[in-house]
């Protein structure tokens, strides 16, 4: 029977006691303005560094979120002082390559979702992360959203039940020129790394890992995908995304 108010969730509050660290985000595009963005309203923490392929973009990126170093340089802007944690926010192809400098320079680091274009890239950046001993994470931020905390405080507590199915799904119409990175295999585009990452997310945070996975979809003239569906199985039951 489900409880009459729901229990608090634990969210997380500027100033309880969070070390500050100082950030630098590479990259200069919405996703990485928005982060910027959100560290400055609700964090006490810094971002003291800036880096892209461009010192132009780099710049006008600096100026617009009070960020007092920009570098045009990979290499630059990873030998920047007093740089404790890297938000890696270029487009996908370039997130191994990015998140393995990073972590080679000894920074902890954030990759924004897709966290890799493949499975063998992944494991990559995780042994290589292991190897240094610094902390690298998918910047999955849905996941830490104020009703994904309160799934899985329903889930812990047993309100729900035991889990047998996951039914997830997410569309958007979106029409991106040839030239866009959503249509480009070389940039990592495609529906899956971009959008189907969200309901896969859900469903491995209710259920885990599967024991099994079935996906099928159909490409875009292009060559990307511009549809999916993930049939995941688990030992109680199977879930759709």
């Amino acid at each position: 029977m489900m409880p009459s108010t729901l229990p608090e969730p634990v969210l997380f509050h500027a100033g309880r006691g969070e070390p500050v660290l100082r950030w630098g985000i590479l990259g200069t595009g919405w996703i990485a303005g928005e982060f910027a963005q959100a560290l400055r309203a609700h964090t006490r923490q810094l971002v003291t560094a800036v880096g892209s392929r461009s010192q132009e973009s780099a710049d006008r990126f600096a100026a617009g979120f009070g960020v007092e170093r920009a570098y045009a340089s990979r290499a630059a802007f990873l030998d920047a002082p007093e740089l404790d944690a890297v938000y890696v926010a270029s487009p996908p192809a370039e997130h191994l390559a990015e998140g393995l400098a990073a972590i080679a320079a000894g920074k902890h680091v954030l990759i924004e979702k897709p966290f890799a274009t493949s499975a063998a890239d992944a494991r990559k950046l995780v042994d290589a992360a292991r190897d240094a001993g610094v902390f690298v994470m998918e910047a999955m931020w849905s996941r830490y959203q104020p009703q994904s905390l309160i799934i899985r405080e329903l889930l812990r507590d047993g309100v729900l039940g035991e889990i047998r199915s996951v039914r997830a799904d997410l569309g958007q119409a979106i029409n991106p020129g040839p030239e866009h990175r959503l249509s480009r295999p070389d940039l990592g585009g495609g529906a899956l790394l971009d959008m189907g990452i969200y309901p896969i997310q859900l469903d491995s945070m209710v259920r885990g890992t599967p024991a099994s996975i079935v996906a099928t979809g159909g490409l875009a003239e292009s060559g990307v995908d511009a549809y999916a569906t993930v049939l995941t199985g688990y030992r109680t039951g199977s879930s759709r995304c």
